[in-house]
């Protein structure tokens, strides 16, 4: 049977790719290496243009803002809750500093209006800034345009913060060291970097797309499910790459794992960029120096996943331990010299029956490796932790399942076993993601586009990539 592409991996990116490409009667087979498909809601901003070009509105998407999108723990006992509605959680915020709860409707106002700025930067193919077509500098002339358009303040704000800390940024706006830490916890998401590296205030921007003024968690949304489910495309499950067949500097297909060949003139893949570029694709049809780049892309994980059993609701909705700045950067001091952090940052989520919980700074590969005693001493580090915030929730977990970066890399073939398929630091986004002169998901292999979050505009922007990388294939075709 023969397919007009192929796409490696059913993961958000490659199906919104499928599903985009299917919509223009190209005749498409997924291959993904995990035998069943993962229906669990995910959190990030499905942006408006995936939402037109797939039709999602119509075929039951959800979206579940979280409430409150933050509960930090405080020293003395009690909570800071930041929530969806500003004046309640200027209240909250009142409780802790009157002068902070003064400053907080008019930060939340700027950093709106910046990541407006990238909300509309990461619907459009990443900058072309080495381009001399007149098209192309006239499009980056509108997107300046757009800018100026929010104001003076808005063009100074986003030139100052880009390279900034997260924690230069708060520490000029506020006093309080929890609502300090709430936004500090979200600036470095799946980041190997404390909210003092430079940078991180850019990070906190990114986690910022697509949520409302004030609110600084992305919601959770069942939009996996939803392209798993739609028709149109054909997914092959536990069918795993091994090889990408290229002729005279064209991809023709793949060859999975147990030696089967499938053809195609069309090949995009959803797996990260060091993956398909020097393990999936045979030597020699990329420039040293190109392989070179792509080896060095930063794709450090750090972050595990814990899956804490319950036997009753937990005693919150959302939970997240680390107090302050300083908390936050001795965590990551830890994963600087290869350790999981003694005092992680937990970011909690009660779910039916279980709380799951992102932890950092857990390294990919830490000293010792990854045990089983290590795997449990890592779940009652959590469990403890979140226990001493919220008192009597050790008595309710049942069990820890622990999916370290490591895990992440083995299971999804995901290199560092970073979840979005490369840091998120400066230079690695928009015209240098994932390296410089491959931005807009076309390799230099005929045919072979990268579709996944580790091209523009990268992790939490769900089906962006693909979206991208199904246009870019199509009006290269």
């Amino acid at each position: 049977m023969s397919h007009d592409a192929i796409v490696i991996g059913a993961g958000i990116n490659g199906l919104a790719a499928a599903h985009v490409l299917a919509r223009k009667g190209r005749k498409v087979l997924v291959l993904e290496q995990r035998a069943a498909a993962d229906a669990a809601p995910m959190a990030g901003w499905v942006p408006p243009a995936v939402f037109r070009a797939l039709h999602l509105k119509r075929r039951g998407l959800t979206v579940e803002p979280l409430e409150p999108w933050a509960s930090v723990a405080l020293d003395g006992g009690g909570r800071l809750d930041l929530g969806q509605d500003m004046p309640a959680s200027v209240a909250a915020i009142q409780r802790l500093s009157p002068t902070d709860a003064g400053q907080w409707p008019s930060f939340c106002a700027r950093m709106r209006r910046l990541a407006s700025v990238l909300e509309d930067l990461y619907q459009e193919p990443a900058p072309d800034v080495e381009t001399t077509a007149f098209g192309e500098l006239f499009r980056l002339g509108m997107l300046g345009l757009k800018v100026r358009r929010r104001g003076r303040q808005a063009t100074i704000d986003l030139l100052r913060l880009l390279p900034m800390s997260a924690a230069e940024l708060l520490d000029e706006w506020f006093e309080c060291d929890a609502l300090k830490a709430a936004l500090g916890a979200a600036s470095i998401r799946h980041l190997c970097q404390g909210p003092r590296g430079g940078g991180t205030a850019f990070s906190l921007l990114h986690h910022h797309t697509g949520c409302r003024a004030g609110v600084f968690r992305q919601p959770r949304t069942n939009v996996q499910a939803v392209l798993d489910q739609l028709p149109g495309v054909e997914i092959r499950r536990g069918a795993r790459v091994s090889r990408i067949t290229v002729r005279g500097g064209r991809a023709t297909g793949v060859v999975l794992q147990n030696g089967d060949e499938i053809a195609a003139p069309l090949v995009l893949s959803g797996a990260d960029p060091r993956t398909t570029l020097v393990d999936l694709l045979e030597p020699g049809w990329l420039d040293p120096e190109l392989v070179r780049a792509v080896r060095n892309i930063k794709s450090r994980g750090v972050t595990a996943r814990a899956t804490l059993f319950v036997d009753r609701p937990a005693p919150f909705r959302t939970l997240t331990v680390g107090g302050s700045l300083t908390y936050l950067e001795r965590a990551y001091d830890d994963a600087k010299y290869g350790r999981v952090s003694a005092r992680p940052v937990i970011a909690a989520d009660a779910q039916d029956g279980r709380v799951v919980a992102e932890v950092q700074y857990v390294p990919h590969a830490p000293a010792g490796g990854w045990t089983d005693a290590a795997r449990q001493a890592l779940g009652e580090t959590v469990t403890r932790r979140l226990d001493e915030a919220a008192p009597g929730f050790a008595a309710t977990v049942t069990e820890a399942r622990i999916e370290a970066p490591g895990d992440l890399a083995a299971t999804l073939g995901l290199s560092g076993g970073h979840a979005y398929h490369g840091e998120l630091t400066l230079d690695q986004i928009l015209f240098m993601r994932p390296v410089a002169g491959m931005s807009r998901h076309a390799t230099p292999v005929g045919g072979l586009f990268l579709a996944g979050s580790g091209t523009h505009p990268g992790g939490a922007v769900l089906g962006g990539a693909g979206l991208l990388a199904a246009r870019a294939a199509l009006a290269a075709s």
